[in-house]
């Protein structure tokens, strides 16, 4: 039976690390994350952001630190159905019909959904009959889903799990991960598109070089590192370049032909120094992407040769609430391997 006290965290991870030889990949980090929550791992490649997903989902033993799940070891939440995985590819077997993969793990687990139901929920009825191999990689995707469901997990761990579909196959995917937020299930993500990030997670956690360097709302992150974005329009290249070379005093800009990008603190400021250059035809301020604000945030961070972080900090404990973007030396891990929940 599931632990139903609701005080243990889904996920606890203190102190992490995880080196190859050399290499340190996470660099001891804190996460920890509520139920019922839906957080965005982002990262670089080679953020550490799959090392730790390894770690949490016991596929990779941490050199030092520990991690649990809702309370017991990732293997114990494993075997008791509170864990599912969808990765990025492996664990199907193309030979197999898309139902009859799914009975098959089903068979292998103490307890599981009734196959018809996970394979509607997984949006597979309509191709249950059809062989793996014959199946789009989208397909295949909601297959992983399918079998990552079984047990009714209580979290999901998704790890890169849109990677290759096209734009209506990660629609789809997305919206079967929303029924399941809908259910109650914690939901951690790591993802190379920022915007799934702004429009399905609620905190964002960004990883960069081994260590977390924001862990906040996902609007919070955006604010925090970035603000609003000024574009003119100019009636000659003459007058843009003339303003260009003045309002560069006063924020960043970038030219393209007769039109400039003005990215600064104090956007108020920044507007009436740009309405008072000659020659401008139009403007308009917007808002900054999360794109933008992940790019700030990971170029600006720095560590020296051992490893200790510019301010002196302790890696892993910068949040986006103290404004500080932490970095440290080369992960360099890359791990392509993928398993679904197991009995």
């Amino acid at each position: 039976m599931k632990d139903m006290k609701t005080t243990t965290p889904a996920l606890e991870a203190r102190a992490l690390t995880k080196s190859f030889g050399a290499l340190q990949a996470v660099r001891g980090i804190d996460l920890s994350v509520q139920r019922g929550e839906i957080v965005a791992l982002l990262g670089p490649n080679g953020a550490g952001k799959t090392t730790t997903l390894d770690m949490i989902l016991g596929l990779s033993t941490p050199s030092s630190g520990t991690v649990s799940v809702y309370g017991g070891t990732p293997r114990q939440a494993i075997t008791r159905g509170r864990l599912g995985a969808v990765l990025q590819s492996g664990g199907l077997l193309g030979e197999y019909k898309v139902a009859e993969m799914v009975r098959m793990i089903a068979g292998t687990l103490p307890y599981h959904l009734p196959v018809d139901d996970v394979l509607a929920r997984a949006n597979l009825t309509e191709i249950a009959n059809r062989r793996i191999s014959k199946c789009s990689g989208g397909e295949q995707q909601r297959v992983r889903v399918a079998l990552a469901l079984l047990s009714d997990p209580d979290l999901l761990i998704l790890d890169e799990a849109t990677t290759g579909m096209d734009v209506t196959a990660r629609h789809h995917f997305w919206d079967g991960m929303r029924a399941e937020a809908e259910r109650g299930k914690t939901i951690v993500f790591a993802t190379h598109y920022l915007a799934e990030a702004e429009e399905f997670a609620e905190r964002t956690v960004i990883m960069n070089h081994g260590v977390i360097a924001a862990d906040a709302l996902t609007t919070q992150v955006r604010s925090q590192f970035s603000s609003q974005r000024i574009t003119l329009g100019f009636d000659d290249e003459a007058h843009c370049m003339t303003a260009a070379a003045q309002l560069s005093q006063v924020g960043v800009v970038s030219r393209d032909g007769t039109a400039l990008q003005l990215l600064g603190d104090d956007t108020v400021a920044l507007a009436r120094a740009a309405l008072a250059c000659a020659g401008v035809t139009k403007i308009s301020i917007t808002d900054t992407s999360l794109d933008e604000a992940f790019g700030l945030l990971t170029s600006e961070s720095g560590v020296g040769d051992d490893g200790a972080l510019d301010d002196g900090s302790v890696p892993g404990q910068s949040s986006v609430d103290d404004g500080a973007g932490h970095g440290v030396g080369d992960d360099g891990a890359g791990h392509g391997a993928s398993t679904v929940s197991a009995p």
